[in-house]
């Protein structure tokens, strides 16, 4: 079910709010149960095949913490994590694998024809920080309904933002209307919300129409001319950052209807200066994640700078995997891990970096990444490039007004939740929100609707 549809903004968003706070209000020790059912249901609604590999999953995974809690078997949570990364392995890079495989002489290529079950990278993600934090003496013990609703909360279960246990754990025990700030918070996530459906559907969607028509050409093998080249990738550059902060904006605006504050996971990242504060600011959680569950026990900056360097490759290779099975994806990670070996080269050498140069060179990098991320084979890939660095015919007929308000939102911003929480309560507020959210409405009837970037992956 997707955010920016009238099944969830008209049935099972107004229906799942009427329960919560009926529950909330008159049967609170059901608050839990009823969200878990909820976020099941949720989960099911886009296709209830995939629903019993995500409840066994979690029935596993905590049978899995309550066995580790009699016997401290470290062993134990090392195999169920393990379990988890082939589970994931299994649906997502069987075939990406089986390819690699065709390519040796005389190997054969196995194939499977499964689909790829939504959200299986940010559950399973979510199942790992658990045990390896339960493992640490860091997590404490949940009951079945808590857990299951820490890995399901239908907000953030399909693309997160990924959320350690301890950010919200503590939440669920709270009675959310009972507070003083209730009613504020309630409202801040209903704008929440309105923004980010407008970043996806008013801003993002568009630039779709940009950069669509131009990748499938390269795709097809046709020549993209230079006009062409830029066009779809800034398109994609600036739809990908809408696309994706306007689900984490819906995200962080639902949890907080529910009384749950989430993680922030975009902090204007066109704004960066370097390629290290790039990835402080774009897709935060992850940033985290891949930081503190791989880069440090890879050796991190504390082994010496052999391993550090190694550390920064590694960590970004396998984060380009976990975003597709293809070997583009792993391309898109490796050049970043590069372009953060040079610049930790350059920050020993103790080389200034005027802000402003170092803000155009890592958007241009940014941005010419994009175009191995966007792009569906290294030949695509290739003819786009082409065309960015002059190599084609010139073209004509650059597309600029989707582009244009774009760009001034992404670099100059502020941040949705930043604006959300400066603006002051008030009626015409209200009244504001409202009529964009009946305009974003008809924008959904009209169009087509697309899904959500994130979620093929």
């Amino acid at each position: 079910m997707l955010f920016n549809s009238f099944a969830f903004l008209l049935a099972f968003l107004p229906l799942a709010l009427g329960l919560h706070w009926l529950v909330e209000r008159f049967a609170p020790l059901w608050r839990l149960p009823l969200l878990l059912v909820l976020s099941l249901a949720f989960y099911a609604y886009w296709d209830w095949r995939f629903l019993p590999l995500l409840m066994a999953s979690i029935l596993v995974n905590w049978l899995v913490a309550e066995g580790f809690q009699k016997t401290r078997s470290g062993a134990l949570i090392t195999a169920a994590i393990v379990a988890n990364l082939l589970v994931l392995a299994l649906f997502k890079y069987f075939n990406f694998f089986g390819d690699l495989a065709a390519m040796i002489p005389g190997l054969p290529a196995p194939k499977l024809d499964l689909a790829l079950p939504l959200g299986i990278s940010f559950f399973t993600f979510h199942h790992v920080m658990y045990l390896t934090d339960l493992r640490r003496g860091q997590a404490p013990r949940y009951d079945l309904v808590r857990y299951g609703l820490y890995i399901a909360f239908f907000p953030q279960v399909l693309a997160g933002p990924l959320v350690r246990w301890r950010e919200i754990m503590h939440q669920f025990e709270e009675r959310p209307y009972q507070r003083p700030d209730a009613a504020e918070r309630f409202g801040r996530g209903l704008l929440l919300l309105t923004a980010g459906l407008a970043k996806k559907v008013l801003i993002g969607d568009p630039l779709a129409e940009y950069a669509n028509p131009v990748f499938a050409a390269a795709a097809a093998g046709k020549v993209v001319s230079v006009v062409e080249a830029w066009q779809a990738t800034l398109a994609f550059t600036f739809q990908i950052y809408f696309d994706f902060s306007g689900y984490t904006d819906m995200a962080l605006g639902l949890a907080l209807l529910l009384g749950i504050v989430l993680p922030q996971n975009f902090k204007t990242p066109y704004r960066s200066t370097s390629i290290q504060d790039f990835w402080r600011r774009w897709h935060m959680t992850l940033s985290r994640f891949l930081r503190d569950y791989l880069y440090i026990p890879l050796g991190g900056s504390r082994s010496g700078l052999p391993t550090q360097v190694w550390a920064l490759f590694a960590t970004m290779a396998l984060g380009g995997l976990w975003h597709g099975a293809g070997l583009t994806f792993v391309a898109w990670g490796a050049a970043h891990g590069l372009a953060l070996i040079v610049a930790l080269f350059w920050r020993r050498a103790g080389w200034p970096m005027p802000p402003l140069l170092g803000w155009l060179l890592t958007f241009l990098f940014v941005a010419f990444c994009w175009v191995l991320f966007r792009a569906t084979s290294f030949e695509a890939a290739i003819t786009i490039y082409k065309g960015l660095f002059g190599l084609a015919p010139l073209g004509t007929g650059f597309k600029w007004r989707a582009l244009l308000p774009a760009a001034a939102f992404a670099i100059i911003g502020p941040t949705a939740w930043a604006l959300v929480h400066r603006l002051t309560p008030s009626r015409w507020l209200a009244v504001v929100a409202g009529v964009l959210f009946v305009l974003i409405l008809f924008k959904i009837g009209e169009d087509a609707n697309y899904e959500f970037i994130y979620f093929q992956f």
